[in-house]
C-alpha cells in the first residue's frame, strides 16, 4: 500500500461513476490508456481484480474488491481535498466560503453578513445556495465549502456540527380556511388535507413519515423547493402545508399559521464543517455571530410560537 497514489484512486473513481475508460479519460484528462495503467497498477498494488470488465460495450463495474477499495478511497481523496482547501485558505487568507439555503437567507444572512464584514473587513464570503442538503454537505467533504447552513443532525461523514435553531413547524392554511382561526388541529385533519410538500427537504419527508407512523397517508398534490411558491398556492386554496417557522412570510396576510409544535418535532438548524480541517480565526468568527444572531430569533419566535434557541454544542460526526 505504500506504492498507493491518489490518482490510482481518482481513476478508479472516474471508472465507478463514468462506466467506461473512455468517460473516465475525458473527466480526469487523461489519455484511454493512462487510465488503464492506473487500473492495472492499483489491482498489482492490492493483488485483486477491481474492474469488471465485461464483453462488448456494456459499461464496466466494480468487483466487490474494487466497491471495498473505492469505499476507502473516497474517504482519502476527501482528506486529500480538506488538504488542499486548508492549504489555499492559508495562503489566501481571505476568502470564506459559506452554504446556504432559502430560510436562512432571508432571516439569518441580512444580519449576518453586515456584521461579520465589519468585524473581518479583509476576509470576503463566498455564498453557495442549495436546496439539497446532501449537495452541501458533499461540498464541505470535498473542500469546496469552508463551512455551510445545515438541517441536523447530519448524515455519516467527516463532519463537526454546531447547533444554532430549533424552528418549530406550523400549518400554514388559506385566510379563508375553517381552521384559520383555530389554535389546535389534530393528526387525523391535517392528513385529510391535501397538502403542498417540499421536494428535497430531509425534514419535511421525516415529517411526512411521522404521519405515516401514526397510520396516515398525506395526500401530496405539489411539491417545491420555493417557500414563496408553496405559500402562494397555499394562499390561492390549493392547499395546506406543513413549514418550518423561519420558511414562512408572515406579511402574507392570504394565509394564516396554526401551531403545530406539539406534534412535530421542530427542524434544528445549525452550521456544519469538515472536521478534519483547520478551522480559521474568521470560521470561528462567523460561527459565533451566528450563534448570537439565532438565539436572538428563537427568544422572538417563542413568544408567538414556542421556538426555542438551543445552546451551540460541536458535535463531531464521521462515517462509521
Amino acid at each position: 500500500m505504500l506504492s498507493l497514489e491518489l490518482r490510482h484512486l481518482a481513476a478508479l473513481r472516474a471508472i465507478a461513476e463514468e462506466g467506461t475508460f473512455a468517460g473516465a479519460a475525458r473527466r480526469l484528462g487523461y489519455t484511454q490508456s493512462a487510465v488503464s495503467q492506473q487500473i492495472a497498477a492499483l489491482e498489482r498494488i492490492t493483488s485483486a481484480r477491481l474492474v469488471e470488465r465485461p464483453p462488448g460495450r456494456r459499461p464496466l463495474g466494480l468487483t466487490p474488491a474494487g466497491a471495498l477499495m473505492l469505499r476507502h478511497g473516497a474517504a482519502i481523496l476527501a482528506r486529500a481535498q480538506a488538504v488542499e482547501a486548508d492549504l489555499a485558505a492559508t495562503l489566501s487568507g481571505g476568502t470564506l466560503r459559506l452554504g446556504t439555503y432559502q430560510s436562512v437567507g432571508v432571516h439569518v444572512l441580512p444580519q449576518l453578513l453586515p456584521r461579520f464584514t465589519a468585524t473581518c473587513p479583509q476576509v470576503a464570503v463566498e455564498l453557495r445556495e442549495s436546496a439539497s442538503d446532501f449537495e452541501l454537505l458533499d461540498l464541505v467533504e470535498r473542500g469546496e465549502l469552508d463551512l455551510t447552513f445545515c438541517m441536523l443532525p447530519v448524515e455519516e461523514g467527516p463532519f463537526a456540527t454546531t447547533e444554532l435553531l430549533a424552528d418549530p413547524y406550523v400549518l400554514v392554511v388559506a385566510r379563508d380556511s375553517a381552521l384559520a382561526e383555530r389554535r389546535r388541529v389534530t393528526t387525523r385533519e391535517i392528513a385529510a388535507l391535501p397538502l403542498i410538500g417540499f421536494r428535497s427537504c430531509r425534514n419535511d419527508h421525516r415529517i411526512e413519515a411521522q404521519l405515516r407512523a401514526r397510520g396516515f397517508e398525506p395526500s401530496i398534490v405539489f411539491r417545491s423547493d420555493d417557500n414563496p411558491t408553496v405559500q402562494a398556492l397555499v394562499a390561492a386554496g390549493i392547499g395546506a402545508a406543513l413549514m418550518p417557522r423561519l420558511t414562512v412570510d408572515l406579511a402574507n396576510r392570504r394565509n394564516a399559521c396554526v401551531d403545530v409544535g406539539e406534534m412535530f418535532p421542530p427542524r434544528l438548524v445549525g452550521l456544519v464543517w469538515h472536521c478534519d480541517r483547520e478551522q480559521s480565526d474568521a470560521a470561528r468568527t462567523l460561527i459565533a455571530m451566528a450563534e448570537e444572531i439565532c438565539r436572538g430569533l428563537g427568544t422572538n419566535s417563542s413568544e408567538d410560537e414556542g421556538m426555542r434557541g438551543s445552546s451551540l454544542r460541536e458535535t463531531p460526526r464521521r462515517r462509521g
